[in-house]
């Protein structure tokens, strides 16, 4: 099958959820067998010249790219509030001239599929029946107005609250403004799955999670063989979600953890902190590195990872690729959302201060237990993430349902 990708940021370098999520399903589908293609928004935030994109990537998908600039602005994002019905979120992506580029790959290309990365593609549809006859799947990444929805409940501003509820809403509204559109549904999760479905999704649906390829680096990490306990943290730090957790769990448990744990340190790595939250984080004693060159590398060093989210939807990547090296996760059950994981099996659990308190006490005083987690969280990412197995279950599907 020949499947054009659509993507509103470039998918290299793959250094976060959402173009790791694009990326390595595309990688995994072009070995089983289809000739991929991705048209990508190549935005300021993720710019990428693709010439660069490394050769052995370049020479298994071909990318097309189309400049554009999505910076948010306060006086757009006003103005957005009071004049449109379109959250700013989409609107950001509307372009004209990456419809352009699309109409013109449409008229020039035959497709059998066109698979649309995440909601915000979704404007773009009416483009695509005009010039195409190819199947339109959308990849749901996430259900995106969950995530303001939970950011808003956690927001003590009462402006900022009010401002996140009615960003919800109006996500909510563009949403089911596209439901049933598309041809296919391929979320990331099948708790995602069924929100759609209660939505009013009636579209076949195909649960494509992202996994871990069988060459990745983080599966080659010998076992317990990084310092412990070794308390780490890695993601973006401009993720709402991502600040929020990680403020809430250093004012509510690191603080006292640590002075009475001094021996103990807490490494984090990320990109896009903002110069006041990078402030924060040196001044509560955190080993903070900013971007690290390799992520992997950061991983391999650390045992625990924290994951302390109390918002945000879909599938946590970052989860997925510390289990992968086997680390010991300690998250709440929002974090393993998703993620059909097993407290005390392969994963910690904590949805309070005093729980996540609780588990940090408990893996830093038994490396034996650090030891059966770590062991049992690689076992059941190995058999349930596999890219390859993932793509061709997707490829399987698709070939069923278009001809």
């Amino acid at each position: 099958m020949k499947i054009l990708i659509l993507t509103n940021k470039m998918p290299y370098p793959p250094r976060d959820g959402g173009s790791i999520a694009t990326l390595t399903l595309a990688l995994s589908l072009q070995r089983s067998g289809n000739d991929i293609e991705i048209l990508s928004m190549n935005t300021s935030k993720h710019y990428f010249i693709a010439n660069n994109i490394p050769s052995d990537i370049n020479s298994k998908i071909k990318f097309h790219c189309v400049d554009i600039n999505t910076d948010t602005k306060l006086i757009k994002a006003v103005s957005n509030f009071l004049f449109s019905s379109i959250p700013y979120n989409a609107e950001r992506f509307i372009s004209q001239d990456f419809d352009k580029k699309l109409s013109e790959l449409l008229q020039t290309t035959t497709y059998d599929i066109i698979q649309l990365e995440g909601l915000y593609l979704c404007p773009y549809i009416d483009t695509i029946r005009k010039f195409s006859k190819a199947k339109i799947s959308l990849r749901a990444h996430n259900i995106e107005h969950e995530i303001w929805t939970r950011a808003a409940v956690n927001e003590a501003q009462k402006l900022k609250k009010i401002y996140k509820r009615n960003l919800a809403a109006r996500i909510r509204k563009f949403k089911l403004n596209y439901i049933n559109k598309f041809d296919f549904l391929i979320p990331i999760t099948s708790r995602d799955a069924n929100l759609y479905t209660f939505f009013g999704n009636n579209m076949p649906i195909h649960v494509t999670p992202t996994g871990i390829d069988n060459d990745n680096v983080l599966l080659q990490n010998p076992l317990n063989s990084s310092e412990f306990p070794g308390f780490f943290h890695i993601g973006a730090l401009d993720w709402i979600p991502n600040i929020e957790g990680l403020t809430w769990f250093i004012e509510n448990v690191w603080k006292e953890f640590s002075k009475k744990y001094p021996e103990y340190k807490f490494s984090i790595a990320g990109r896009n902190a903002s110069a006041d939250f990078e402030k924060y984080l040196i001044q509560n004693n955190i080993d903070y590195l900013g971007e690290v060159e390799s992520a992997a590398e950061f991983i391999s060093k650390g045992s625990v990872m924290i994951v302390p989210l109390l918002s945000g939807s879909g599938m946590r990547i970052k989860i997925i690729e510390g289990m992968a090296a086997g680390k010991t996760i300690i998250t709440t059950s929002m974090g393993t959302e998703g993620i059909n994981t097993t407290n005390d099996e392969n994963i910690l659990i904590a949805d309070t201060a005093e729980g996540f308190y609780s588990q940090l006490i408990r893996i830093s005083k038994s490396i034996e237990l650090h030891n059966f987690i770590s062991q049992q969280a690689r076992n059941f990412v190995l058999k349930n993430y596999d890219n390859d197995k993932i793509a061709l279950g997707l490829t399987n599907f698709y070939k069923n349902n278009i001809s």
